[in-house]
């Protein structure tokens, strides 16, 4: 993989190029901003910016005025080679928090290593209705020990209104839920991003994180799309490299002043 063409086309397509994450939620170009802005319940936030040493601080300014008269809390997701180089130092200096760093991970689907399989007794299946939804919020809840009422709005709000935006999946141990992730899809991308990918503590290990992403990988390639990206925890960099996947930068989300 030529890792900075890549990484040229994700910027390209998925972050200046972005599309709205979910009904009601809007898109915007200001300046050198795109930014997401949705209800009080949807994903608030910085998404690409084109700044320098003399714009930077002016834009940061600019953000949380805007948010802050929309009333919303907002995110500036802050990646390895964004410019200025000290971004995110500068948006630590305006109150911002920047919460655990992660890796931007992108694999060819084409190149993958999707024969992983599920453990004796475990099966996969979609979610589909309200009753499969709540299965993947108390996954995410009992994995990542937090609350998943965004996350169920989220989910609910595509379901209904942007079916094919999306494929979640739960992971049962006969009816129990162990584990729990999605794909989504942009019509026309070039990338699918997967997103939510948790195991409660009690299964992992055992290769139910690695069947989960070969799943999504088959659902992206179904629908035409050449690269899986993932913003990666430390717990599941090794599995995804495992599989395929290349790092291309870092990303650390910063959460705007309170």
């Amino acid at each position: 993989m030529d890792q900075r063409t890549v990484l040229a086309l994700y910027d390209r397509d998925m972050r200046q190029g972005a599309r709205p994450d979910g009904p009601g939620a809007r898109v915007e170009h200001v300046g050198g901003v795109v930014r997401q802005v949705a209800d009080a319940e949807g994903w608030n936030g910085v998404l690409w910016t084109d700044l320098d040493e003399t714009t930077a601080d002016r834009a940061i300014a600019e953000q949380v005025d805007f948010f802050a008269a929309q009333g919303r809390e907002f995110e500036w997701k802050v990646y390895g080679h964004d410019l200025p180089s000290d971004l995110g130092d500068r948006l630590a200096a305006a109150g911002f928090r920047p919460e655990p760093q992660e890796t931007l991970m992108v694999g060819e689907v084409a190149r993958l290593s999707l024969d992983a399989g599920l453990p004796d007794g475990v099966r996969v299946v979609p979610a589909t209705d309200r009753a499969d939804i709540e299965l993947v919020v108390a996954v995410h809840e009992k994995a990542f020990g937090t609350d998943g009422s965004r996350l169920r709005h989220l989910l609910l709000a595509r379901l209904a209104e942007q079916p094919d935006s999306m494929v979640a999946l739960v992971a049962l141990a006969g009816d129990e839920p162990v584990s729990a992730a999605r794909v989504e899809l942009v019509p026309g991308a070039r990338f699918a991003g997967l997103w939510g990918g948790g195991t409660v503590e009690e299964w992992r290990g055992r290769g139910v994180y690695r069947a989960l992403v070969a799943h999504r990988a088959r659902v992206a390639a179904a629908h035409g799309c050449r690269y899986l990206q993932v913003d990666a925890l430390p717990t599941s960099r090794p599995i995804l490299e495992r599989l395929g996947f290349h790092t291309l930068t870092t990303t650390t989300p910063y959460l705007s002043p309170q």
